[in-house]
């Protein structure tokens, strides 16, 4: 046993934040590998420079100790892996969410509206060995900032085990997001509340945890047909989507959606915009409308509520994005394979 775990890849896993697509990642990497994991959000609470400092030395400490390094998001915490690890002559792997390689000045949205961020995002882009792109449209993103062709897309992973339909579908139509007020315009639901409101005798629910005040907002433009669910767990979030036969994505822009990709996978119709890689995930089953278009919005519901599509949805996230490919792609990267 100790013979194995010595020829095992050390892996050192850097995230800002626990998330459940960070640590459906760890649990992959743990299948294969030893792995060190180190969560940016862990030192919050302590003054600037100690903070910074202490994010320091344990990255230079799990950089020292790995084979490769494996960092989700390009912000301040992969910059300093990947310097780190070209220093000491380590593999790096990074993956880009989307945010990252976003320039959208209409609504004040991606670090590439940051000058010092963007040379950081630049350089890891320049730098890492691998880049991982969640979509194709994130990768064409990417591809924009460099033109080294070191970017693989390797799908966001569903869980289509755990994310399963259930017995019966409701008239019920969801969104599910953070509710802050940059997300009333960046994941449309504005445009949400108008729709529900043309279509009074269909029910739709707004389900996420609240960041700010714009709750209020909300609350005060929704029609009576639309329903808040305010800090859900992730099991009740499962629940609503096996009731709901309809999942809207009414984003600005998204670089994959792995809240659409989850209600696909429990067989809820899409009905999303023509942004970013809202079509990529969708494909042939599900209904894509203009951002903004609240009228062309409310057929697509009505088409989509009587469409029969939820086992193409959900069959559609099993052969695209399940979990398994997900695992499979990155251990190729990690042992150098073709993906």
């Amino acid at each position: 046993m100790g013979q194995q775990s010595e020829q095992q890849k050390k892996i050192f896993l850097v995230i800002p934040s626990p998330s459940t697509f960070t640590q459906r990642d760890l649990e992959a990497l743990r299948r294969e590998y030893l792995v060190r994991e180190t969560v940016i959000s862990n030192y919050q609470g302590r003054d600037g420079l100690k903070r910074s400092l202490l994010i320091a030395f344990e990255i230079l400490r799990g950089v020292l100790w790995a084979d490769l390094t494996y960092s989700w998001f390009a912000h301040n915490h992969s910059y300093l892996a990947v310097l780190l690890a070209n220093l000491l002559g380590k593999r790096t792997i990074v993956v880009i969410g989307g945010y990252e390689v976003a320039r959208e000045p209409e609504i004040g949205y991606g670090t590439l509206l940051n000058p010092k961020l963007t040379k950081r995002v630049n350089y890891i882009i320049r730098n890492a060995d691998h880049i991982l792109a969640v979509s194709e449209f994130n990768k064409r993103e990417i591809l924009k900032l460099s033109e080294r062709r070191h970017v693989a897309v390797v799908y966001n992973g569903i869980d289509c085990v755990r994310f399963n339909p259930g017995e019966e579908k409701e008239e019920l139509v969801i969104t599910v997001c953070q509710i802050s007020r940059n997300n009333i315009t960046l994941k449309g639901l504005d445009t949400f509340l108008n729709v529900a409101g043309r279509l009074p005798g269909i029910r739709f629910a707004i389900i996420g945890h609240v960041l700010d005040g714009s709750i209020e907002d909300l609350k005060r433009d929704a029609p009576p047909n639309i329903e808040f669910v305010l800090f859900p767990s992730q099991d009740e979030i499962l629940q609503w989507y096996r009731r709901a036969k309809v999942y809207c994505q009414l984003s600005y822009r998204e670089s994959f959606g792995v809240a659409l990709a989850e209600a696909m996978s429990c067989e809820c119709v899409p009905v999303v915009t023509d942004r970013g890689a809202l079509p990529e995930v969708v494909g042939d089953v599900g209904f894509v409308v203009p951002y903004g278009d609240a009228e062309a919005t409310a057929a697509a519901i009505s088409e989509a509520l009587r469409s029969g599509r939820g086992r193409a949805a959900r069959a559609r996230v099993q052969e695209e994005f399940s979990f398994e490919e997900r695992r499979e792609k990155i251990q190729r990267i990690i042992e150098e394979k073709p993906v």
